[in-house]
């Protein structure tokens, strides 16, 4: 009998050579599996299942984990208002792990001799998908096809045309990932330092040309409507607010990062809803939190996006830092209104009964109810008491 192997099948160029490859060459029964994040249509489900059949898949299935991918991560990004160097929401670093658990499930599931992965050698994928199996599955081998053999993507086209596979390979220029939370986009512009992606390799197109007011409200930091109109359907909400936004062309940026292996990469992507609900979250946060919850969570969710970058996501402090983030949330309710412009955009304002501005003590810059003008003369001088200390001794020491 064939040996079986489960491969990680998006459809694009190095998962298309993987199944040939592995099917006609090393003689395996190849199941393809594709996860789904939120980032394919019914109709490209379709077009990917036809193309593994194509290729030499002995069967596909579809597998959908993008209610888990909110429910596991995407809330406690949000939650921790992660953006990777301050630019990049996480969109396919996240994706990958939820994508890889998928997958091994999968194999487990069939019984499998073996699963693959289409990542090269130069790359965070590679480690992304190794230790998920690895530590969910040692006892199924993986294999690597286009890392082990280190192969360009010219070598790849050839390969399939040769073998009869006919296909756009046009559109195999750029590798793009999409998902709920984002689309990336690699190309050979994001391989140079001063180059950038051209306006059609991204897959939306800057379509409005005037200002436009939006809100997003949030209940315990979670979004739960979109210009007034509430669902408890997150996902639904994500994506209206994408179709929005996206045809202003906001969230749209070049990651500049260091990679899990050691190296500085470089990745166009566009992200509006993402973009918008995380600045939207932090500045209602900015309302309704205090400046130590603040500061703690700006440490934490640093540290969970970095964890969650690098494979980290099964170390179990990860589930410590989402507990400290969701108590975090407790009084973050309210509405953030942003006015949209083509390429960029305005936080204008929260509504919020939580908010910390609304308050019987005073009024910034104006006027105080809860201290007297004695009071604040008192409180400086106590405050002042250890910098007055250090300065009295540094200049007597000079003096002697």
């Amino acid at each position: 009998m064939k040996e079986k192997v489960v491969l990680a099948f998006s459809g694009g160029l190095d998962t298309s050579f993987c199944t040939k490859y592995l099917a006609e060459d090393k003689g395996y029964n190849v199941y393809t599996a594709v996860a789904n994040t939120g980032g394919f249509s019914e109709e490209e489900l379709s077009v990917i299942e036809e193309k593994a059949y194509k290729l030499g898949a002995v069967k596909h299935v579809t597998l959908d984990v993008t209610r888990e991918y909110y429910e596991k991560s995407i809330k406690y990004m949000v939650f921790g208002n992660v953006l990777r160097n301050g630019t990049y929401p996480i969109s396919v670093s996240s994706e990958r792990i939820f994508q890889a658990i998928a997958v091994i499930n999968y194999a487990k599931e069939i019984g499998a001799d073996y699963v693959a992965h289409g990542s090269t050698g130069a790359g965070n994928d590679q480690i992304r998908f190794d230790l998920t199996f690895e530590i969910l599955a040692p006892e199924i081998k993986i294999l690597t096809p286009t890392r082990d053999m280190v192969l360009t993507r010219e070598y790849e086209i050839n390969y399939l045309k040769q073998h009869g596979y006919e296909a756009d390979f046009k559109k195999m220029e750029y590798s793009i990932n999409k998902g709920l939370w984002g689309t990336s986009i690699g190309g050979k512009e994001t391989l140079n330092s001063d180059t950038t992606l051209p306006e059609s390799a991204y897959p939306s197109q800057v379509e409005k040309t005037d200002e436009e007011n939006i809100t997003i409200s949030f209940e315990k930091g979670e979004i739960c409507a979109v210009n007034g109109e509430k669902s408890d359907d997150k996902i639904s909400l994500i994506n209206k607010l994408e179709k929005i936004a996206n045809k202003f062309g906001i969230g749209r940026d070049m990651h500049i990062g260091d990679t899990i292996i050691g190296i500085k990469g470089r990745v166009g992507f566009e992200a509006a809803a993402p973009i918008l609900i995380i600045n939207a979250h932090k500045m209602l946060e900015k309302h309704t939190l205090t400046k130590w919850q603040q500061y703690w969570k700006d440490q934490l969710g640093t540290w969970y996006g970095m964890f969650l970058h690098e494979a980290q996501y099964l170390e179990p402090v990860m589930r410590d830092i989402e507990k400290f983030l969701e108590s975090s949330q407790e009084n973050v309710t309210g509405t953030v209104i942003i006015t949209l412009r083509p390429r960029g955009y305005t936080l204008v304002g929260v509504e919020s009964d939580f908010d910390l501005m609304k308050t019987d003590f005073g009024e910034y810059g104006e006027f105080n109810k809860a201290w007297t003008a004695d009071d604040v003369k008192g409180f400086t001088k106590i405050l002042g008491n250890q910098m007055k200390i250090f300065h009295n001794v540094q200049k007597r020491n000079k003096t002697d």
